[in-house]
Parts: structure tokens; C-alpha cells; sequence
């Protein structure tokens, strides 16, 4: 099958070679087990294929999987672990990783009744798709790296639920693993898309970024996107929270796609559901777990003004933000009081997956005061702030930076931005500019 290069490829091959355990999480669809198959030459799905001359060979990556990405013309090399004389590189990347899911029923079965048995019949070199469903395999696999922890890539793991999966990690993985975020495409990730073309940049946005519709382009998002919805529920909501009205779940979450780039109030929602306030707390965790929300976190450094405390909400697809708002054409968008608040969710999101693509802890925050100064995307790089603001606009004017100005009195701030549309960078007089939303 074609292959889209994903930027997380090179950290994943260097913790490969530093830890006996991986893991990959993130929502589902965003092309996990895609990125490990492709990285971890020689991947066996379960069965060995036999090659003309009569010797065993690698099996195909099977036609159905559901993680599909599609070529960007980067290099296709294999990936070289290193001298083979280096004894602190033993990576296992030349020996074929066989591929497990525990989506399957009767495998996931074996792995939490008998955890022994499991890994016993599944040697390392091993990836193990959606470990959340045998968290009882953890404590075992760490009693297998600890008899030789400099024997690296032993078990390539990935999950869906990250809450529920951290725990069991940290608990018996802490100091064995490396642990990466893969969120659905970044735009650099795209192919024959033009990002300064603002009708694209529209149709990405409602079609979304998750990689099945860069395999299937004829893809119909709102099916796809309905397909997903159902899916989710049924697998991931019931095997975490006893839901019984699913129904009334899907109306919270169209709640919170009408509160997207914005501060929210959970017992407001709740209200307008009909559910209690903990309920309603305890499904916003749910969707956190399962990365189809993304809470940003307001900046609250060495600050003396009352600052508010409640986080910005945005949800990690843009797709799946425009089908719940029914927002189906590019002049729909356009002209949607939303219209502005899916882009800021496009922008900040990229972000955050320009920082995660390369193995890094996003720090990004926004920043709003009780007075009304506010900027949508503060990045802390430790030393320094880079702040933006963020404007569904192509026409920038010096009157948008008024908080990016006051901001940039008080804290040591490397870049003032106003990200909008427009290709051209502005300068402004007050020492800020508008450039365009791409620019890091």
C-alpha cells in the first residue's frame, strides 16, 4: 500500500534504539499501527507468506487495515539501528516484528486471562495494537524487559485511551518506555494542498486531517465522519463508562462543539443535557482520554491579576468539529458564526501537532485577564513567550494586537503575532505583525 511519511518517524526510531518499550497514543484513525508497520521492517500479521523461491518472506500490510496513509515522495530507506558491534544498540528493528491487535476478541481474551500464556505465544520483537484493552499485560511485560533492559525495541505498543493506559504504564513501565502523541495530519504532513489558497484551506477544514481521506479521496466526510461517531461510542465509550443513553451522549457532545475556541461552563452544559454536573465532568474525561477534545490550559505564571481559570475548549479534528455543527460547504463555513472559532481550533491544533510530530511535550496555553485582555495561543519555551492571536480574517488591522501590545509589557515575549489569512507579512508600528496563519 502507498505510505505518507509522518514527521514523528525519526524520534520513534531514535527511542527505539534507547528503550525496550514504545508506545504510541492517540485517537483512533490517526494511523498508529500504519506508522509502526512502516517503521518496524519486516512486520508479520500473524501469518509468514512464502516468497517464489520457497523461502519464508515478509507478509503484505493486510487490505483492511484500517490506518491508511498515502505517499509524499520522502525517502523510503530502511532504517539502520547502528554497528552491530554496539552493544548498548541492540535494537530489534532487523528482526520481523510480528503484529497483534487486541481488538480481536478471542486474542484480547488470552492476553487479560492469561498474561504469561500471551506473551509466551507472542515473542518479541512484538507491536501490540490498542494495549488499553489488556492493561494486565504490563506488569508481565516489564518482567521480561527487566531481564535484559538494554535490549531495545522489544515491544512497540499503541492506545486510544490515554488516561486509563497511563496509569497502568506508569505504574509498571516507568523508566522502560518512551511514550509519543500521534495526532491525525499536520499540513506539512499533507500532499497537493495549497495553504495559502483559502478556499483549500476551507474544504481541509471541513473535510478534516485524518489520514483515510488522503487514501480514499472520493471518501464522503459526512459518512465517514457518522461511521466514526458510531464506532467511538460503541467501542471506546462502552468499554470505559457504562453509557446508557447513548443518544443523550451525542447531544453533549454537539454542546461542546457549539462551545469550540471558547471557555465553557460545565454545569451550564449539563443543564442544557439534562445530566448532573459530574456527569457532565466525567464525559468531558472520557473524550479527553479517547483525543477528540483537547482542553488548552489557561497561562498563569508569576501572575498577580485575577486570571480566569476555566480552559478553552477545542476538539483535535476539525472534521469531526464541523460535522457535529452541520457545517457541510465551504460557504457554510464562511459565513458561520463558527466560522472563526473552527479556525483558531485549526490553528492551535497544528501547533500542537508541529510539537508532538517531534517527540515534544506541547506547552501552550492562553491567556485571558478579568479586565478583557486576552491572546488565543501563548507557546512557553521556558525563557521566553511566543504569543498569537488568531483572526479568521485576510484582512489584519493594527486595532487586532491591542493584547498582544499590553501582553508584551509584562512578559518576555520572543514573537508577537497576528496569524491570519492573508499571505503577506504585515508589520505594524507597535512592534507586532500580521503573517500568515503557517508561520511558525
Amino acid at each position: 500500500m502507498n505510505y505518507l511519511h509522518r514527521r514523528l518517524e525519526k524520534p520513534l526510531k531514535e527511542a527505539m534504539e534507547q528503550f525496550p518499550v514504545v508506545l504510541i497514543t492517540g485517537p483512533r484513525q490517526a494511523g498508529k499501527s500504519t506508522l509502526l508497520q512502516h517503521c518496524l521492517k519486516g512486520y508479520i500479521p500473524g501469518v509468514v507468506q512464502e516468497s517464489g523461491d520457497g523461502k519464508e518472506a515478509p507478509a503484505e500490510y493486510p487490505s483492511g487495515a484500517s490506518d491508511h496513509c498515502v505517499s509524499q515522495g520522502a525517502s523510503e530507506e530502511g532504517y539502520s539501528p547502528g554497528k552491530a558491534d554496539d552493544a548498548s544498540s541492540r535494537f530489534l528493528n532487523h528482526e520481523r516484528y510480528t503484529y497483534v491487535t487486541l481488538d480481536d476478541v478471542l486474542v484480547r481474551n488470552l492476553a487479560k486471562s492469561d498474561p504469561a500464556l500471551f506473551l509466551k505465544t507472542y515473542e518479541p520483537p512484538l507491536i501490540l495494537d490498542e494495549i488499553q484493552y489488556a492493561s494486565e499485560l504490563l506488569p508481565y511485560i516489564k518482567m521480561r524487559v527487566d531481564k535484559d533492559r538494554r535490549k531495545y525495541g522489544q515491544y512497540a505498543l499503541t492506545g486510544s485511551q490515554i488516561f486509563p493506559l497511563m496509569k497502568g504504564v506508569s505504574e509498571s513501565l516507568a523508566g522502560r518506555i518512551a511514550i509519543f502523541q500521534l495526532y491525525p495530519l499536520s499540513w506539512t504532513e499533507l500532499s497537493n494542498v495549497d495553504i495559502y489558497d483559502e478556499k483549500q484551506v476551507a474544504e481541509q477544514m471541513l473535510e478534516g486531517f485524518y489520514p483515510e481521506f488522503q487514501v480514499q479521496p472520493q471518501l464522503n466526510f459526512k459518512y465517514w465522519y457518522s461511521a466514526y461517531l458510531s464506532t467511538y461510542l460503541e467501542r471506546d465509550l462502552r468499554t470505559m463508562r457504562n453509557i446508557h443513553d447513548l443518544g443523550q451522549f451525542q447531544r453533549y457532545l454537539i454542546l461542546l462543539a457549539a462551545r469550540a475556541g471558547q471557555l465553557f461552563n460545565l454545569s451550564e452544559i449539563g443543564k442544557e443535557c439534562g445530566i448532573s454536573q459530574t456527569t457532565a465532568k466525567d464525559w468531558l474525561t472520557l473524550l479527553q482520554a479517547t483525543s477528540i477534545i483537547y482542553l488548552l490550559e489557561p497561562y498563569s505564571r508569576n501572575i498577580t491579576k485575577r486570571i480566569v481559570k476555566s480552559p478553552k475548549l477545542f476538539f483535535v479534528d476539525t472534521g469531526l468539529l464541523c460535522y457535529l455543527l452541520r457545517i457541510e460547504t465551504v460557504q457554510q463555513l464562511v459565513h458561520s458564526p463558527f466560522g472563526g472559532h473552527v479556525f483558531e481550533n485549526m490553528v492551535v491544533m497544528e501547533k500542537i501537532k508541529q510539537m508532538t510530530q517531534k517527540g515534544d511535550r506541547p506547552h501552550c496555553y492562553f491567556y485571558r485577564t478579568a479586565s478583557g485582555t486576552e491572546l488565543d495561543l501563548l507557546i512557553d519555551h521556558g525563557t521566553y513567550l511566543d504569543a498569537y492571536e488568531i483572526k479568521f480574517s485576510s484582512s489584519p488591522k493594527v486595532e487586532m494586537t491591542h493584547s498582544l501590545v499590553e501582553f508584551s509589557k509584562e512578559y518576555p515575549v520572543k514573537k508577537a503575532l497576528l496569524l491570519n489569512l492573508r499571505r503577506e507579512r504585515l508589520p505594524f508600528s507597535n512592534g507586532t505583525s500580521a503573517v500568515h496563519w503557517s508561520e511558525n
